[in-house]
């Protein structure tokens, strides 16, 4: 087995590839998305309703900020990472639009842009870390919506040993968020929730 072939973890290649088809094809309740986190595939429930007054205005403003050919989404996307052996549903994201017209049912992870995590009991330790670690090497910007703190974290310059960079503020605050976007986020709207 060559580097290529495993996770960090050992995770075979063709493992990866058969519990990604596993969670591509699967047909979750309503409500609830599947993904493979650290070899196993987790169904977590998607955002509370009340989430929603968070998720749309940074949706609206990274919109209106994406770079060119990237679109912001909040749609279920799964995004694949083979080489450490992770599939993400993230609640939102920016990603090269040409990437969304692929075949298959999931995308590639190396096409987007943004990921923005909104945290909640069940995915608390899964936005902070697990995903911080495969995001920190590969996309460029990271936002956790930490809606029990209220506050928000950007996470930028992904390097091989992860995010460089990391800025907190509190809802209410501006938050500047950097290349590729360069803008400075509003988050007066922002409001906490469990």
């Amino acid at each position: 087995m060559t580097e290529q072939d495993a996770a960090p973890e050992g995770l075979p290649r063709r493992v990866f590839e058969s519990l990604l088809r596993t969670v591509e094809e699967m047909d979750t309740p309503d409500g609830f998305k599947a993904e493979l986190i650290r070899g196993k595939i987790i169904v977590s429930p998607w955002l509370p309703l009340r989430s929603a007054r968070c998720l749309r205005p940074l949706r609206e403003q990274l919109t209106a900020h994406a770079p060119p050919g990237h679109v912001a989404d909040a749609a279920p996307v799964l995004f694949r990472f083979p080489w450490p052996g992770r599939a993400y549903g993230p609640a939102l994201f920016s990603v090269d639009q040409a990437a969304l017209e692929a075949e298959g049912r999931s995308a590639d992870g190396s096409a987007l842009s943004l990921v923005a995590e909104f945290t909640s009991a069940p995915a608390r330790d899964a936005d902070w870390a697990e995903k911080l670690d495969v995001y920190g090497r590969l996309v460029p910007l990271y936002l956790v919506v930490d809606m029990q703190h209220a506050e928000i974290t950007c996470f930028a310059a992904p390097s091989p040993h992860g995010y460089r960079s990391r800025r907190t503020v509190s809802f209410g605050k501006p938050l500047d968020v950097p290349e590729p976007f360069r803008f400075v986020l509003d988050t007066a709207g922002f409001v906490a929730g469990a």
